[in-house]
Formats: C-alpha cells, sequence, structure tokens
C-alpha cells in the first residue's frame, strides 16, 4: 500500500498517465478518420456496420497492447 501512495505522490506517474491520456485521445482520432476513409468506398447498407466494428477492433487491440505492456513492466520490477 506504501508502493501506491508513493506513487500517487510522484509528479513523474501523473506526467505519465497525462502522456498517455494525450497520446491515446490522438490515436483515438486517428482511428476514427482512418476506419472513415477507408468504410467510405463501401455501401451505405455496409457503412455503419463496419465502422463500429472497425473501431472496436481497434479499441480491443489498444488494450491488449496496453495490457502487454502493464505485465511485461510488472514481470521486469519483480525480477
Amino acid at each position: 500500500m506504501d508502493h501506491l501512495i508513493a506513487l500517487l505522490a510522484d509528479p513523474a506517474a501523473w506526467a505519465a498517465l497525462a502522456t498517455l491520456v494525450v497520446m491515446e485521445v490522438v490515436l483515438g482520432i486517428d482511428n476514427l478518420i482512418f476506419i472513415s476513409i477507408l468504410t467510405n468506398k463501401l455501401p451505405a447498407a455496409h457503412r455503419a456496420r463496419t465502422q463500429r466494428i472497425g473501431i472496436g477492433l481497434a479499441l480491443v487491440m489498444r488494450l491488449a497492447l496496453l495490457g502487454t505492456v502493464a505485465l511485461t513492466r510488472s514481470r521486469s520490477s519483480c525480477g
């Protein structure tokens, strides 16, 4: 528990969190633009479904990558 309190008091941790949030927002906007460009070539009947699937897969991929980074960091700090 002391480690968590020390982490919350660390300005570098807050700066890293702010950086990560900004990067996620920028990448999310980038995904929206890219998927919109690609799906505009589809018929209107398929466009909305394809956009939802694309955004959903992008979200799942991003969460999986963040989870992998977190797992790698936790394992490297244990050893």
